[in-house]
């Protein structure tokens, strides 16, 4: 009930003020799993994809998010979790591991699953190279992956911080991709960079970034 008033709440909201430009929502399946892929450019990508998509999409986050004390702490966990987000302890040795577990038991029970496989925002809005959890999860489930790509939002929140502005936001989905022909080879690394390499070589295409076959935390961290 929390996340239907608040998607009727926010999306009325975002409607008035963003008219959001969406493109190719009818390559998403309306029932059973299905990856969506995208670029990540800013804080709050999750949130405008969750808000046009019809289905209810769920995501990895922190989960400081959602562990605050006091009356501010309540509230962003229930707006969190209102969102779909599924908080992970992403900082510790396993943190890998439990987000691609989450992942799987989301795919699992039919459900759409909301990926950036860059793993982190870009630190320039370029498109960094992805990384191959998103192939794991469409290998070990089955689940067709639709790449997206957000167009406008690092407008809407440069930096990833500070209250949003007024920009023009476009979300551009592409056609389904399937992996079955890699079924059952979900432990061989070639297979899962051609997967992963597929992918974003879609949300490239999909949001005209420029490509740089290197990790955006490696990027970050220089």
């Amino acid at each position: 009930m929390s996340r239907i008033v608040l998607k009727a709440i926010l999306g009325f909201v975002m409607r008035v003020l963003y008219r959001p430009k969406v493109e190719g929502m009818e390559r998403i399946p309306e029932t059973g799993p299905v990856i969506l892929a995208g670029n990540h450019v800013t804080f709050i990508d999750s949130l405008f994809l969750g808000l046009v998509v019809k289905r209810p999409v769920y995501f990895i986050g922190k989960d400081e998010y959602v562990t605050g004390k006091g009356l501010k702490g309540r509230l962003m966990a229930w707006f969190f979790t209102s969102t779909g987000m599924i908080p992970v302890d992403r900082d510790g040795g396993h943190g890998g591991v439990a987000a691609l577990m989450t992942g799987r038991r989301v795919l699992e029970e039919g459900k759409v699953f909301g990926i950036y496989p860059e793993g982190t925002r870009s630190p320039d809005g370029r498109l960094y190279r992805g990384r191959t959890g998103i192939a794991r999860l469409t290998l070990m489930t089955g689940a067709p992956v639709v790449p997206f790509a957000m167009i406008g939002t690092d407008k809407v929140q440069p930096g990833g911080k500070g209250v949003p502005r007024i920009a023009p936001v476009t979300i551009r989905f592409g056609e389904a991709l399937d992996f079955s022909r890699y079924d059952g080879m979900d432990r061989d690394r070639y297979v899962l960079r051609a997967v992963t390499d597929e992918v974003m070589s879609d949300v490239m295409e999909l949001s005209g970034q420029e490509y740089v076959d290197m990790y955006a935390t490696k990027a970050r961290a220089a």
